[in-house]
Formats: C-alpha cells, sequence, structure tokens
C-alpha cells in the first residue's frame, strides 16, 4: 500500500489541477493520496469528483504558522471544512498572501529584477498567491535557474532580500484549531534547513506536548541522518512519523510517491480523525 499525505495543487501552489492530481497520483500507483493545499480546501471538491477507482483521498491542508519568529507549516488532516474558528483562520492568512506578495514583488524591483505584479498574478492564476509563484516569476526572468534556486537569502527565503512577513497562525493555536474540528496534524518538513531557521527540539516538545500528532520524516528536503534524528525524536516525544512528497508538478523536481507514509502510520490518523473521513475513489476508471 503506497501513501502520500502531502500534496499541492493549483488551489494553491502547484501546477496540477486537483483533478490533474488524482489522475497522476493513481497513475503513479498510489493507493492514497493527501491534497494539503496552503490555508485552503478549495481543491477538495473538484479532487473527489474526479477520483479515479482504487485511490482513496485524504482532504487536508497545510496551515502556516509561525512560533518565537520561525516560520513553520502544519499539516491539517480529516477536519470538518466547515468548522467556523478554523474556516476563519484560514481565511485570515489567505487573505494576507496578495498584499504579501506584493510587498515581494516590490522588493524585487528595488533589487533591479524587472518583474511585475501581473507577471506573478498570471502564474498563480485562480491559486492562492505565494513565494513559488514568483519565484516562478524569476525563472521565467532569467534570474534564478530554478524555482529551489530562489529560496536564498539573496531573494526569497525567511529574512532573504526580498522577502516578506505575512499573517501566519500561532502553532499551539492551529493545533487547538484543527482538533476542535476533528482533525489530525503532522510538522512539516520540520529540518528542513536550506529553507531557513528550523523550529528547536525544545519548541517541538512543546508542541507535542499541546497535542501534535505527529512529525514529516521521510522528505526530501531531509537527508538520512536527519530522518534518523527525527524517528529518534518522535520516538521520545510520542509522535507519530509520516513521509510523503510535497509534490507540487512541474514546480519541484520531486515526483508523486516519491516518500511514502506506513500503512500504520496511516491507519493511526484516520482512527484519530473524528471531523471527516478519506474519500474512496469511484469518479473515474484508474489509469492502466
Amino acid at each position: 500500500m503506497r501513501i502520500d499525505l502531502h500534496t499541492h495543487s493549483t488551489a494553491s501552489d502547484g501546477t496540477d489541477t486537483p483533478a490533474e492530481l488524482v489522475r497522476n497520483a493513481a497513475a503513479a500507483g498510489l493507493d492514497v493520496v493527501a491534497l494539503t493545499d496552503h490555508d485552503t480546501v478549495r481543491g477538495h471538491a473538484a479532487a473527489i469528483a474526479a477520483l479515479p477507482e482504487g485511490l482513496t483521498l485524504v482532504t487536508g491542508a497545510e496551515l502556516s504558522c509561525r512560533i518565537d519568529g520561525v516560520g513553520l507549516h502544519m499539516l491539517a488532516y480529516l477536519f470538518d471544512p466547515d468548522e467556523p474558528e478554523l474556516a476563519r483562520a484560514r481565511e485570515l492568512v489567505r487573505d494576507d498572501r496578495v498584499p504579501r506578495a506584493r510587498t515581494m514583488v516590490r522588493k524585487l524591483q528595488d533589487l533591479g529584477v524587472p518583474v511585475e505584479w501581473e507577471q506573478v498574478a498570471r502564474i498563480a492564476g485562480d491559486g492562492s498567491v505565494g513565494r513559488p509563484h514568483i519565484a516562478t516569476a524569476l525563472v521565467e526572468l532569467g534570474v534564478v535557474g530554478t524555482v529551489s534556486d530562489a529560496f536564498t537569502p539573496e531573494w526569497l527565503a525567511d529574512g532573504g532580500r526580498a522577502y516578506a512577513e505575512k499573517y501566519e497562525l500561532d502553532p499551539f493555536d492551529a493545533i487547538r484549531l484543527v482538533k476542535a474540528a476533528g482533525g489530525v496534524t503532522v510538522f512539516a518538513h520540520p529540518a528542513a534547513v536550506k529553507r531557513g531557521e528550523v523550529v528547536p527540539e525544545s519548541s517541538m516538545a512543546r508542541l507535542a506536548a499541546a497535542g501534535l500528532d505527529g512529525i514529516e520524516v521521510d522528505h526530501m528536503d531531509h537527508d538520512e541522518p536527519t530522518r534518523a534524528g527525527l524517528r529518534g525524536l518522535a520516538r521520545d516525544l510520542g509522535l507519530l512519523t509520516t513521509g510523503s512528497s510535497d509534490y507540487h508538478g512541474s514546480r519541484k523536481t520531486v515526483g508523486l510517491g516519491e516518500c511514502t507514509t506506513d500503512p500504520e502510520i496511516y491507519g493511526e490518523i484516520t482512527r484519530r480523525a473524528t471531523g471527516a473521513f478519506p474519500v474512496p475513489g469511484a469518479g473515474g476508471p484508474r489509469p492502466a
């Protein structure tokens, strides 16, 4: 059983539509895929409508948070999307994305980069605009070679020359809100040092004590020694360990199912969730 619990569509900063994503997940041989767009559930209905037979969809979102000045992403699974307090929190984060992106565009212009807001808006389309869309604009302009190359202190990394802060949730509030909505929380790529400063283990222990369910261990941004260290930390803190691709379509080189979650861990996540249930596919034939 192959399970990928972290993917993105055009509802945020991926390049596959939700329908394309689930079809591509089935073609990649996945049995379970989670759609976890940034701070939004807007892609869920289209993904469910196109879900091929034999593929199960886990509904979720990746919530933008910050603790002690350090940004982190919180994967939230199988929560009630209509729970009003969590819905309002997601809306606050989404509403700040456009002003923040406009500020980063202005900072890039001040640095001599000929980027325009219209270019970034075109790239984002109907999705929630974010740094990957601005990074794609920099690739189009030949400023950097890849999207990943834009996430450096020179450009868009946390604290970088063109970085701008946005409204983000307190992770303790995020855990409380997701649990109140019947969901399960997993700290995404907690040791991805190339993205910028990471949350220290002492803060991770505090999050575990507050009800965090797990940490994402097997991820493209974690090397093998890092993964081993995270597994040890998870054992010490009583946390689940997941693995996933963090797939963004053509915006990143990682493929669907490049990292996966153990079926027993997936089973525990579904047992803990009460806000929603995994959706079995029946919307179309499974690709050969």
